[in-house]
C-alpha cells in the first residue's frame, strides 16, 4: 500500500488531520497485513506441486498472516468501516482465501479434517451474506469472485458428501450466473453454464439411490470407517507394510468430471481416506507443529490427484513419490484411463509391446476409446506402458488399472523381488452396462462401494435404508470370509499377503475378489463377454474368486435382494 493510496483511503473517511493517531495506525497495520497476505497467497502457486517437505513452512507463514488478518479485522471493524471503507465482500474475500488455504492443505496432506475447516469458512461467507452486496456494484470482476467462491464451496461439499448443501449451492449458483450474464453480457457465459452441467452430472453419477421411509435420499459415505476393513484375526500371517503414497490418475475420455476430478478419481480418493475428524481436537494451525514434537501418525496415505497428466508430469510425480517413500511402505498407482493398443503384430512380447493407457498430449486432440497409431514401426509415445513402471518396482508397488487395455499390465515381470500386485479391470462390459460408462467405471465402483455396484449389476436402481443396512452387514461378513480364504490359501503369491497388513489395501483386495466372483457368476457377463477382472500375479481361482463358499455367499446376498435369477446357481461345472 503506497503512502498516496493510504492518504486517499483516509481522506475519504473525513479530513485527514482529524484522524486520531491510533486509528491511522489501525488502517496502516490492516493495509500491511492485507498486502502481506496477498503476496504470500500468490506465492503459493510458485511452490512445487510435488514433494512433501518444501511447502510446509511457507504454508505455515501464510496461515499465520491470514489468522492475524482475520482477527485484526474482527477487533477493529468499526475503525476499518469508518476510516478504510471496509466492505463486506472484502471480508468475504479474506474468509474465502482462508477456505482455499485449508482446501489446498487437504490436497497436500490428504487429511480430511482440513476439509471440515474449509467448509466452516465457506459456510460462514454464505450465512453472513458477505457477498450479497456485490451484485449492486457495477463491477463484473467482483461477481466472478462470487461465482468462483460458489464453485470452490461445491467442490468441498462434494468431497464431504454434503449433497443436500451441494443442491442448494447449485440452485444459488444458477441464479447468480443468470443474473451475471443478463447484466454484463459477458463472453464467459458458456463456461459458467458448463460448470453447472458438470456438477449436475456429477451429483447424478451414482446409479443407485438409498431412500428413507419418507423417500428422501440417504447420503452414504464410502471412506474407511472403524468397521470398514475386515479385522486381522489370530493365525493370519501378513506383512507389516503400510500404504504411504498414492497417485490417482484420471484420463478417460467423456467421463463425468467436476473441477479437475473425474468421477473415478473421486471414488478412488474416498476409498483411500478415513472418515474426517474434527480438526480442533488435533492441532491448532497447519504447519505450526513444534519441531520437538513427534509428528502424529498420518491417518491417510498421501495422495497426488492428476487429471489428464502428460507423460512428463506423471513421471515427475511418480519419481517424487518413489523418492520420498518411507521404509516398509507401499506406493499405490491408480490408473483410470483410455486404452492405447499396439498397432500391428510384434515378434517380441516385451513390456512395450502390449500398449498401455493414454497420457495427455498438449498438441493432439484424441477421440474415441481405442487409440491406434499411424506409424507402425514405433511405440505409442503418449502412453504409459507397463515397462515405464519397471524402475519403480524396486519398492513395494500396488497398481490398479481401470482401462479398456488393462490386460497390458498382466505381462509384468517382478525384476527386483519386492512385493508387487496389479489389479486389472475387465476390458469390456455387457452392452446393458456400457451405456453407463460416462457415469464412472463399474470396476472402480466395486472398489469404492461394492454394494452399490452389486445392486447396479442386479438391475436395481433404488433401495430402502433398512434393507441397505442389512446388506451392508452381510457384505462385512463376506469380506471377513474373503480375508480368511486369502490368508489361508496355500498357493497364493506372497505379494498379496505382504500387502494384506494395511487396512486400505486389505479392503481393496477383498473388494476386488468380491467383484471378480460376482462377475463370474453373473449370467450376462458369462453370456456376452466372459471378460472378468484379472490380477498379476494370478490369484488361485479355486481358493478365491471361484471358491464355492464365496459363491454361496453371493447367492445368499442375491436372495436377500430377490435377484437370485440374475446369477448362475453353479458355475463350477461351466468352465
Amino acid at each position: 500500500m503506497t503512502e498516496f493510496a493510504l492518504k486517499e483511503i483516509m481522506s475519504s473517511g473525513g479530513a485527514e488531520d482529524d484522524i486520531p493517531q491510533a486509528e491511522r495506525k489501525t488502517v496502516t497495520d490492516f493495509c500491511y497485513l492485507l498486502d502481506k497476505s496477498k503476496q504470500l497467497f500468490n506465492g503459493l502457486r510458485d511452490l512445487p506441486q510435488y514433494g512433501q517437505k518444501q511447502w510446509q513452512s511457507y504454508f505455515g507463514r501464510t496461515f499465520d498472516v491470514y489468522t492475524k488478518l482475520w482477527k485484526f479485522q474482527q477487533q477493529h471493524r468499526q475503525v476499518l468501516d469508518n476510516r478504510y471503507g471496509l466492505k463486506r465482500w472484502q471480508i468475504g474475500e479474506i474468509a474465502s482465501k482462508i477456505g482455499q488455504l485449508y482446501y489446498h492443505y487437504y490436497l497436500r496432506t490428504s487429511e480430511t479434517s482440513y476439509l471440515n475447516e474449509a467448509f466452516s469458512f465457506y459456510s460462514a461467507i454464505r450465512q453472513r451474506s458477505y457477498y450479497s452486496q456485490v451484485n449492486k456494484e457495477d463491477r463484473p470482476e467482483l461477481v466472478v469472485k462470487k461465482l468462483r467462491y460458489y464453485a470452490r464451496f461445491i467442490v468441498v461439499c462434494l468431497l464431504l458428501n454434503k449433497m443436500d448443501v451441494v443442491k442448494d449451492l447449485v440452485k444459488e449458483l444458477s441464479d447468480e450466473i443468470e443474473d451475471y450474464t443478463h447484466r454484463f453480457n459477458t463472453e464467459d457465459q458458456v463456461e459458467w453454464n458448463l460448470v453447472l452441467q458438470e456438477v449436475a452430472a456429477f451429483i447424478e453419477a451414482d446409479p443407485v439411490m438409498v431412500l428413507n421411509d419418507d423417500n428422501t435420499i440417504v447420503i452414504t459415505s464410502n471412506r474407511l470407517s472403524e468397521t470398514g476393513a475386515p479385522l486381522l484375526e489370530q493365525g493370519m500371517i501378513v506383512g507389516q507394510l503400510a500404504l504411504a503414497d498414492a497417485l490417482i490418475i484420471g484420463n478417460c475420455n467423456n467421463q463425468v468430471k467436476f473441477s479437475e476430478l473425474t468421477i473415478d478419481m473421486f471414488r478412488m480418493l474416498q476409498a483411500l481416506e478415513r472418515e474426517p475428524m474434527n480438526l480442533a481436537s488435533q492441532m491448532n494451525k497447519p504447519g505450526m507443529q513444534e519441531s520437538t514434537e513427534k509428528p502424529a501418525r498420518r491417518e491417510n496415505p498421501h495422495k497426488y490427484l492428476l487429471y489428464k497428466p502428460t507423460f512428463s508430469q506423471l513421471y515427475t510425480f511418480l519419481a517424487a513419490s518413489f523418492k520420498e517413500l518411507p521404509a516398509n511402505s507401499v506406493l499405490l498407482i491408480y490408473l483410470s484411463a483410455t486404452g492405447v493398443f499396439p498397432s500391428g503384430r510384434s515378434d517380441s512380447e516385451g513390456p512395450y509391446d502390449f500398449g498401455g493407457v493414454l497420457t495427455n498430449s498438449n498438441r493432439d486432440i484424441i477421440n474415441g476409446d481405442a487409440i491406434h497409431k499411424r506409424n507402425q514401426s514405433y511405440k505409442e509415445m503418449h502412453c504409459l506402458h507397463p515397462g515405464d513402471l519397471y524402475p519403480f518396482t524396486r519398492k513395494p508397488l500396488f497398481i490398479i488399472v481401470d482401462s479398456s487395455n488393462s490386460v497390458a499390465y498382466k505381462n509384468f515381470t517382478n525384476l527386483f523381488g519386492q512385493p508387487l500386485v496389479c489389479l486389472l479391470s475387465p476390458t469390456a462390459y455387457p452392452k446393458a452396462l456400457q451405456d453407463q460408462s460416462q457415469r464412472g467405471s463399474l470396476f472402480t465402483l466395486f472398489l469404492n462401494n461394492p454394494l452399490m455396484a452389486f445392486l447396479f449389476v442386479s438391475g436395481l436402481s433404488s433401495m430402502r435404508r433398512g434393507l441397505w443396512e442389512k446388506c451392508q452387514d452381510y457384505l462385512r461378513k463376506i469380506n471377513r470370509d474373503i480375508a480368511q480364504l486369502l490368508t489361508h490359501s496355500r498357493s497364493i503369491d506372497q505379494s498379496f499377503l505382504q500387502f494384506f497388513g494395511d487396512e486400505f489395501l486389505r479392503l481393496l483386495l477383498t473388494r476386488f475378489i468380491f467383484c471378480s466372483a460376482t462377475m463370474r457368476m453373473h449370467k450376462i457377463f458369462r453370456q456376452e463377454t466372459r471378460n472378468y477382472p484379472e490380477s498379476y500375479p494370478q490369484l488361485p481361482r479355486d481358493e478365491t474368486v471361484e471358491n464355492p463358499h464365496l459363491q454361496k455367499h453371493i447367492l445368499e446376498l442375491a436372495s436377500i435382494l430377490d435377484v437370485r435369477n440374475v446369477f448362475l446357481e453353479n458355475t463350477l461345472d461351466d468352465y
